[in-house]
């Protein structure tokens, strides 16, 4: 198992209260199909931006109160309408996924956070609404968690992404350690390379643990269910760390026996 941020979504988990895995389940197939629209299959990039123009439409068919066209949007319409979800934040996934179309590289960290704010952040915070903890406090622990949940994904991802033209770790940084693109799609992991990504790999930790007290502020289920992610997420990091950064050689997953690990450390969070 890999750290994807929507492929980590409590989608009908045992976990998740049963009167709200049809909302999440609902929440994760917009997400998830967006996303595809955008990375999948071999469609030029003004088919991809215009199939997600017509999702966007549709958010905007719902705000307006008219029926939606696509089915998928009827069923995230009644889960909108039941628990008054935010619908800027599906917006702000839309927004992000039309940003991978066109944008392939990051000129720094900060604006790397602006999409992670976009493409992740809105997840967690979706959450939180459909279980009534949207205090300050307990969305900025959330946004804290899904940030490092993709910073995560794409530090073990690096090689993947290189296919697909794109290159998250920010240029700025690149520069600051002495690490090339031609580096990149050598897969050469030289002590420049090595330095980078366990720069980068920190940067995540340290905001993982900084979101990770929410766990503390949610019902039952739902902290259980963080507390793994979190945990998993971290478990990559020393994945990685384990091979000295070499994310070409050995992309960092998950394993059965890590489940015990993972269940052994939530239990102390």
């Amino acid at each position: 198992m890999s750290v994807d941020h929507y492929e980590n979504f409590p989608v009908a988990s045992l976990l998740v209260p049963p009167h709200l895995r049809r909302p999440i389940a609902v929440i994760y197939h917009f997400a998830r199909s967006a996303d595809d629209l955008a990375d999948e299959g071999t469609d030029p990039p003004a088919a991809r931006l215009a199939a997600l123009a017509a999702y966007r439409a549709e958010l905007e068919r719902i705000a307006a109160g008219t029926l939606p066209q696509l089915p998928l949007f009827a069923d995230l319409a009644q889960v909108i309408r039941d628990h008054k979800l935010p619908l800027q934040l599906f917006h702000d996934l839309l927004d992000a996924f039309a940003q991978d179309v066109v944008k392939t590289r990051y000129a720094n960290y900060t604006e790397l956070l602006d999409y992670c704010r976009r493409s992740a952040n809105p997840v967690g915070r979706l959450v939180l609404h459909l279980f009534g903890r949207t205090e300050s406090a307990r969305l900025q622990e959330s946004d804290a968690i899904c940030t490092a949940l993709q910073l995560i994904n794409f530090w073990q991802d690096v090689a993947i992404d290189w296919k697909k033209d794109r290159v998250y770790l920010p240029q700025e940084d690149l520069t600051r350690f002495g690490v090339g693109e031609s580096d990149i799609a050598a897969g050469r992991m030289t002590p420049a390379m090595r330095e980078l990504l366990a720069f980068e790999c920190e940067r995540a930790r340290q905001l993982m643990l900084a979101g990770a007290p929410l766990v503390h502020h949610l019902p039952g289920r739902l902290g259980w269910e963080i507390r793994l992610t979190v945990q998993g997420g971290l478990r990559i990091l020393e994945r990685i760390d384990a091979v000295a950064g070499d994310v070409f050689a050995h992309r960092p997953q998950l394993t059965a026996s890590d489940w015990l690990v993972l269940l052994w450390r939530s239990f102390r969070m």
